[in-house]
């Protein structure tokens, strides 16, 4: 119970003195409602006296009718209280969370599936955090009343105290035996719910290919074996809690059971009176309905642990550490020292020893075959992770010396796989630079040769993209892409190949906009097709993580090297002709 009390003020975050104060109020109405049951015991002997007291069984009568409207109503400001409480943690914990998100290595995040991230902002957080509402009045309640009972009770006839008393330690075991065997199903369920949620964002984004593979409704297998999965956790988690559960209410009826039977005897002794029998037999059944109840609960209590754990791990994830002393980028050429760089999830290096300086205001091209470690280099560039050894410096300052907001505001990247966010082409454009006017933006997609087709649209710029842009072309949405980058006008610009998957007509207009975009910038760009960075000042050409040649186009084809080969096979290949 401190356990779980810990965790529900820690999650609270900022609001954890007002979940303290709703914790007070449970406290207060706990207390009353034990003094209303202890009150049964001079109620049921007026009742039973001959003849009866009426003066004393209105006041009474009275006195419970009161207390109980007093605990109402801090019953009720207690769970208003609490609720507003949980609402407003749990909107604070998602900001934090999105927050965390930001600041996270982009390496690390990576690794995480949209579905497992989903899970977290939204069902996490609202398993962990709503559910303070109800269950910390009910830890309270559980330990409150039934103490109450029992203090009130010992003045009446310890051994019936004693009888009840003995009733939490049988229940102790009982809790913990149902606790942990519930907490392994809850987290196995948790993992499951996770993946499923993964492999239907999935299955709703690769539908047209899932069609065109026939591998939609029977036939989607992953998503079909993930719900298999996630059904037969679920099914064993709740068979492993039936028989604690079963347990536990058989407990709590026993101890009833035991103390009705106590009192009984006890009665026919003449220890005790009648009405103090039938006073017990009322508050017997009060006395263990708290502890029943949290019994049934403790599938929500390890909810509530496992959704906390989950967001735990999550928000101690380190950013990338900041040296000293910390720097501003004034120049913005490109060194790389001796790079060694490998990701967390593999043991092979992917760069090894990798050296070379960009000068500022210049466009190099980054040549090679797949996995040589082309698109590793741009990462780097804007510290997506740090390096094992060497240092990558931006106008002569390492990158780890700067802030990453520092960082990434002079750097704008335009990539082969467009993401749009499912707004309007206006606000998709203006969320390089947040403050720009409809006039900046507007100038900025006819820089990147876009305004033309906005305009043919029924909304123009209001006009909605749909998820990942998909209500417009692949060429479309490339130019609104550099259209953001030339909004943004950062002094570095990462490109990887464009326009590699667009047709002629749409490559020769995104090719425009390129051009407009990377004048006077420090430009890299990921090179697949040769005759697209003929004019570069620089060809570095990577093999198996290694630069092994360097220099402009002529200089490389007339060394006959790697660069020369690759060369002559892309100009075969255009000779090339589909015979009958």
């Amino acid at each position: 119970m401190l356990k779980s009390f810990r965790q529900m003020i820690s999650a609270s975050g900022s609001y954890a003195p007002e979940l303290k104060f709703s914790l007070t109020l449970s406290i207060i109405a706990s207390t009353i409602q034990g003094i209303v049951f202890a009150l049964f015991f001079p109620l049921f002997s007026a009742l039973l006296t001959s003849p009866i007291d009426t003066q004393r069984v209105w006041t009474l009568v009275a006195l419970i009718a009161f207390l109980v409207v007093i605990e109402f109503l801090i019953r009720w400001r207690e769970l208003e209280f609490g609720w507003i409480i949980t609402i407003d943690a749990a909107s604070e914990m998602r900001l934090k969370l999105g927050e965390q998100l930001r600041k996270m290595p982009l390496e690390e995040l990576s690794r995480r599936r949209s579905g497992e991230l989903n899970v977290i902002l939204s069902g996490n957080v609202t398993d962990s955090l709503h559910a303070i509402g109800n269950l910390s009045s009910i830890i309270i309640k559980t330990i409150i009343v039934p103490t109450i009972v029992i203090i009130v009770t010992l003045f009446i006839d310890w051994r019936l105290a004693i009888a009840m008393l003995i009733t939490f330690p049988l229940a102790i075991p009982i809790y913990r035996w149902q606790k942990s065997v519930v907490a392994k199903g809850t987290r196995d369920v948790a993992i499951a719910d996770a993946n499923t949620a993964s492999r239907i964002i999935e299955y709703a984004q690769g539908i047209p290919v899932l069609r065109a593979t026939q591998q939609v409704g029977k036939q989607s297998q992953r998503l079909r074996q993930a719900i298999n999965t996630q059904r037969q956790i679920q099914t064993e988690a709740t068979s492993l809690g039936t028989a604690p559960a079963i347990l536990m209410s058989s407990i709590v009826e026993i101890g009833i059971v035991i103390i009705i039977a106590l009192s009984t005897l006890f009665f026919l002794q003449g220890s005790i009176s009648v009405a103090q029998v039938f006073a017990l037999a009322v508050v017997a059944t009060r006395f263990s309905e708290p502890i029943a109840v949290f019994g049934e609960l403790t599938g929500i209590f390890n909810l509530m642990e496992a959704a906390l754990e989950r967001i735990e791990a999550l928000m101690v994830i380190e950013p990338l550490p900041i040296k000293n002393p910390p720097t501003t980028l004034n120049k913005f050429d490109i060194t790389f020292e001796d790079v060694t760089f490998a990701y967390a999830d593999q043991n092979q290096s992917v760069l090894n020893g990798v050296s070379f300086y960009l000068p500022e205001r210049s466009l190099t091209a980054l040549v090679g075959s797949s996995g040589s470690g082309k698109t590793t280099i741009t990462r780097l560039i804007s510290r997506y992770a740090d390096v094992q050894s060497g240092a990558v410096k931006i106008g002569g300052a390492d990158v780890r010396c700067v802030e990453p907001a520092e960082l990434m505001k002079h750097i704008s990247v335009v990539f082969q796989d467009v993401y749009l966010f499912d707004d309007t082409i206006l606000n998709n454009i203006r969320l390089a630079k947040p403050g720009a006017t409809d006039a900046e933006v507007e100038t900025a997609a006819t820089a990147a040769n876009c305004h033309e087709f906005i305009s043919r649209l029924p909304h123009g710029y209001d006009t909605k993209v749909g998820e990942i842009g998909g209500a417009l072309s692949g060429g479309e949405r490339q130019r609104i892409s550099i259209a953001r980058a030339i909004l943004k006008d950062a002094p570095i610009v990462l490109l990887d190949e464009p326009t590699s998957a667009l047709d002629t007509e749409s490559e020769v207009a995104v090719q425009a906009a390129i051009d407009k975009l990377v004048e006077n910038k420090t430009v890299v760009v990921i090179a697949h097709r040769l005759s697209t960075v003929i004019g570069a000042d620089k060809i570095l050409v990577l093999e198996a993580g290694q630069i092994v040649e360097s220099g402009a186009h002529t200089e490389l084809l007339s060394q006959n090297g790697r660069y020369a080969l690759i060369w002559e096979a892309q100009q075969q290949s255009r000779k090339w002709k589909i015979a009958a």
